[in-house]
């Protein structure tokens, strides 16, 4: 049996996707730049796509800006407006928690080049931020906070719209939230946010596309030059295919959206109790009770297992299944996720850390076959 369980990683692109793109691929392949037919009829496509995915997350269309997809948008929104507000107020001090994706700590690690400074807020072993240590490092000098909405590992449910109460009119909030987008409801007045990033390939789309929302009058200038496209906030020819993938792709996720959530839920408490009752407390489910159903992440106890990240990875592999230690953006090189550590494992646990990531199309079936397989190796591996 193949069972494909990363689909926090990437998920196959759906068949309506991939028709509505190909019409731009082919005879409608004009540069939305320019002004002949072919341009117009590409313009036309980019803005009602840009029409839907901004009432799709209650935003108005002049605040969403596409890009090259989650990673692009993180980059742009983060030093966008932290080097902006800088210009304008003085402020130089970030936060934001050890437990981001790469793309969020990596580029405030790279701001410190440009004289920024960046504090983390704790998290507990839940992987839930800290009210009372984002309370302690806010100062006059913060400018922006970043806080993931669901952690792409764990996946854990941050309350982001209780942020804001927090932060003065000069200090804003960015809000990762590529693993929640078109998989729960996100409403950028109702969190509060005045900046968020999505990503098509998570929900079915294509690769290589996503946005950025940015409220109007949050302090904003681009990261990439050489054009006035994006309202000159975004240089670079449109992927017009592209673009529309995504929007086909949220227009899909707006009608199943909800069926999708109890579907993928049935699955999650189906895995977690099937698990549970094979390994017992010799297995630990990580990211609390407030956690994504699209998400399961679990950790093989070291003092019941030796535990050894590749070759759980290789073993699953070799039976069928894909699964993951973590960020599928970190992988290349088989090592613990920052994440698990984040969260107080130790290396020997976190060693011994999968994440399964589900869809609406998987089945009972498939976690009874992953299971099996999970116990056999669970036997292979047990400490005498």
């Amino acid at each position: 049996m193949q069972v494909y369980f990363d689909n926090a990683a990437t998920t196959k692109i759906h068949q309506k996707v991939l028709g509505a793109m190909l019409p731009y691929l082919k005879e409608n392949f004009g540069n939305a730049s320019s002004i002949h037919s072919y341009g117009r009829k590409a313009r036309v496509a980019i803005e009602n796509a840009r029409e839907l995915i901004a009432d799709f997350i209650g935003a108005i269309p002049s605040e969403i800006y596409f890009t090259s997809g989650g990673t692009e948008a993180i980059n742009f929104i983060i030093n966008g407006i932290a080097k902006t507000n800088f210009e304008e107020s003085g402020k130089n001090e970030l936060l934001t928690t050890p437990i981001e994706h790469k793309a969020v700590l990596d580029t405030h690690l790279n701001l410190t080049h440009n004289g920024f400074k960046y504090n983390f807020i704790e998290v507990n072993n839940s992987g839930s931020f800290s009210p009372t240590s984002l309370i302690k490092n806010i100062s006059n000098n913060t400018s922006l906070v970043s806080i993931m909405h669901t952690n792409n590992e764990i996946g854990t449910i941050n309350n982001i719209n209780k942020i804001s109460e927090n932060l003065s009119e000069d200090q804003y909030l960015f809000c990762d939230a590529v693993q929640a987008f078109g998989k729960i409801e996100i409403d950028v007045k109702k969190l509060n946010v005045h900046a968020l990033s999505g990503s098509a390939h998570k929900i079915y789309g294509p690769k290589g596309i996503g946005f950025a929302f940015v409220k109007s009058g949050t302090p904003l200038s681009p990261l990439l030059f050489g054009g006035s496209q994006e309202r000159n906030r975004r240089g670079g020819t449109e992927n017009t295919a592209a673009i529309v993938g995504l929007a086909e792709a949220v227009k899909i996720a707006k009608e199943e959206m909800d069926e999708n959530y109890k579907k993928v839920t049935s699955l999650n408490n189906y895995f977690r109790n099937s698990i549970s009752q094979v390994f017992g407390n010799k297995i630990e489910i990580n990211g609390g009770s407030y956690t994504s159903p699209y998400i399961v992440s679990l950790t093989f106890k070291s003092e019941y297992f030796k535990n050894d990240g590749e070759s759980l990875l290789m073993a699953l592999d070799i039976n069928g299944i894909a699964a993951s230690q973590g960020s599928a953006c970190t992988s290349g090189t088989i090592k613990p996720s920052h994440v698990i550590f984040g969260i107080g494992k130790e290396i020997d646990d976190a060693n011994g850390t999968l994440r399964f990531s589900f869809n609406p199309q998987n089945t009972n079936a498939e976690i009874d076959y992953v299971i099996s397989v999970l116990e056999k190796i669970g036997q292979q591996s047990k400490l005498s």
